[in-house]
C-alpha cells in the first residue's frame, strides 16, 4: 500500500497538478498554429489519462475504505461541519471525470480544463486558504516578509513551467511517433 501511495504521489506532483497549464499550453499552441500540430490527439491522450487516473484512485479509495477503515475516516468527514465541501470534492474527483466518456463532452477542451481543475479542487482550496492566512497574520513582527511565510509563487511558476514542458514534450513525441509510423508505412508499400 505504501508503494502505491508513493507512486500516486509521484504521478500527482509530476502530471496531475500541472494538467491545467498543460491544457492551456495546448490550447494556445492550437490557437497560434491552427492545425499544424496534433493537439486534439494529445488532448484525447490527456482525457484518457484523467479517466485511468480516476479509476485507479477510485479503486484505491474503495479498497482502502473496506480494508483499512480507521485510516479512511469517511463517515466523520461526510457528516461533519463541512460535509457539503467534502461531498463536492469527492464528487468532483471521483465521479465528474467520467463525464469525459460522453461524446458531446469529450471533444471540448475547455470542459477538459474544467475537469482538470475540479479533480484537485481540495488541493487548490487548501493552497488558497494558506495564501489568505499568510496575508492576514496580524501577530507576526513587521520585519518578516513573504519569504518567511513561504509564499508559493515559486511553486506556482514551477507547476506552470512543468505543464508547459510536458505539453511540448508530448507534442514532440507524438510528432516523432507519427512520422516514424508514416515512414514505415511508406517503405512497406
Amino acid at each position: 500500500m505504501e508503494l502505491y501511495d508513493n507512486l500516486i504521489r509521484l504521478i500527482d506532483v509530476n502530471i496531475i497538478y500541472c494538467l491545467i497549464s498543460l491544457i492551456l499550453t495546448l490550447l494556445i499552441i492550437e490557437l497560434i498554429f491552427k492545425n499544424r500540430f496534433k493537439t486534439k490527439q494529445i488532448l484525447n491522450l490527456v482525457r484518457w489519462g484523467i479517466i485511468i487516473y480516476t479509476t485507479v484512485g477510485l479503486i484505491h479509495y474503495v479498497f482502502g475504505y473496506l480494508r483499512f477503515t480507521k485510516e479512511f475516516e469517511f463517515i466523520s468527514k461526510a457528516t461533519g461541519p463541512y460535509w457539503i465541501f467534502y461531498w463536492l470534492m469527492l464528487f468532483s474527483s471521483t465521479i465528474l471525470p467520467y463525464s469525459l466518456l460522453f461524446r458531446k463532452l469529450k471533444d471540448r477542451p475547455w470542459y477538459l480544463l474544467f475537469i482538470a481543475f475540479s479533480m484537485k479542487l481540495g488541493v487548490y482550496f487548501e493552497r488558497f486558504v494558506l495564501i489568505v492566512i499568510n496575508f492576514h497574520r496580524d501577530y507576526v513582527p513587521r520585519s518578516w516578509s513573504f519569504k518567511t511565510f513561504g509564499f508559493p509563487t515559486h511553486e506556482f511558476l514551477m507547476i506552470f513551467l512543468q505543464g508547459f514542458l510536458l505539453a511540448i514534450l508530448l507534442l514532440v513525441l507524438y510528432e516523432f511517433v507519427d512520422r516514424k509510423i508514416n515512414m514505415q508505412s511508406a517503405t512497406s508499400l
